[in-house]
């Protein structure tokens, strides 16, 4: 039944996720030697509700004509919204100074992983409603702000600025996509770099990851930390590598090995050839999920599509650019391979909603 949709896209999709479930096995070695989350009980959640769960729902969504997102987009953003705000009420629990997660039966999830679907699906079906003005300030780009505004109050009170950059960063793709001027994206942009110095100002955590950026060596026991360390690990891979499985740097060294580290795991495992394989992979997940948007019957599938390549591969490039100090720790997961069942059931999820779009190309190729 996958017969009709993008097979390119579909194979590349395929293999992210095999090379990232032996890359995430690796890196979850390093586990056994901290003595805290279980090796067993994270690899049961990453194959169950995200290799398993992922799997079913990229079926799923593959099957259900795109245009259908449309009729219930608000329903869905609505939901989203009020299940991520359940972070705040007595199913939420704090982790590491920020409450992003809820707990329901023993089972535990960032709901901001739904929230980005649901906000995505709004995002373009709003825009597709409103492409005769998206050009015009006050009808197109005031309310645009003002959305995208609503989805940014939620996700800093929490805080969660990291994610809320990535969606604003999709929303803005998709935006341009839609027929909004440069110069509003611009102006909205800097009214973006002005919030990150407030919250700099505010929120000292940020500051200390813009200045570890400007200058790695500027706290190598402190906030440097995590990119001295991850510096040390894609140098140690070199060319090849050390090998599968033998990565020293992700044993009580690399803060959050089977997390926004997983790519200085793999780097060293795999040193520079596997890296560039990877980023092939990621480079051409992009070029044909783009491709697959110019080629969209319609203007709600080409948005669609931009939304969720462009949420998926902007989260990638900058988790890898990160380990490798060409952009500021911010905390992101690598997209079908850093742990999280939640996040990569959400990533296929979103994935077979462009594969349908594919199925309905104007041409194929």
């Amino acid at each position: 039944m996958l017969k009709h949709v993008d097979r390119i896209l579909l194979i590349i999709t395929v293999l992210l996720v095999i090379v990232g479930f032996f890359i995430f096995t690796s890196a979850s070695l390093g586990l056994l030697a901290r003595g805290g989350a279980s090796f067993s009980s994270v690899a049961f959640n990453q194959v169950l509700f995200g290799i398993v769960g992922g799997t079913v729902a990229l079926f799923i969504t593959s099957q259900i004509h795109y245009r259908n997102w449309r009729r219930f987009a608000f329903y869905l953003f609505l939901a989203s919204i009020v299940l991520t705000l359940l972070v705040f009420s007595p199913i939420g629990f704090e982790h590491g100074g920020a409450k992003r997660w809820i707990e329901i039966a023993g089972f535990s999830f960032q709901p901001a992983e739904f929230l980005k679907l649901g906000f995505i699906i709004y995002v373009a079906t709003w825009l597709s409603g409103m492409s005769k003005h998206t050009h015009d300030f006050l009808k197109g780009t005031l309310p645009f702000a003002a959305i995208v505004g609503i989805v940014g109050l939620i996700m800093l009170a929490q805080p969660d600025t990291d994610t809320f950059l990535l969606m604003a960063s999709a929303a803005a793709a998709m935006f341009i996509t839609g027929g909004g001027r440069w110069r509003d994206v611009a102006i909205l942009g800097g009214l973006a770099i002005l919030l990150i110095a407030v919250l700099a100002v505010m929120r000292p955590y940020i500051m200390d990851r813009i200045t570890s950026f400007i200058d790695p060596n500027s706290d190598p026991l402190g906030s440097s930390y995590q990119v001295q360390q991850s510096l040390i690990a894609v140098g140690s891979g070199g060319m090849s590598g050390r090998g599968f499985g033998q990565s020293i740097q992700k044993f009580e060294y690399l803060p959050e090995p089977i997390g926004d580290a997983i790519f200085a795991v793999y780097a060293e495992e795999f040193g520079f050839i596997g890296s560039f394989i990877l980023v092939a992979l990621f480079a051409a997940f992009s070029f044909r999920g783009y491709r697959v948007a110019t080629h969209a019957q319609d203007q709600f599938g080409m948005l669609l599509t931009v939304g969720f390549v462009t949420l998926i591969v902007t989260q990638a490039m900058l988790n890898m650019y990160a380990m490798v100090a060409l952009a500021p720790m911010l905390g992101l997961t690598l997209p079908f391979i850093s742990h999280g069942g939640t996040a990569l059931l959400s990533t296929l999820a979103s994935v077979g909603i462009v594969l349908n779009v594919s199925k309905y190309q104007k041409t194929r190729v």
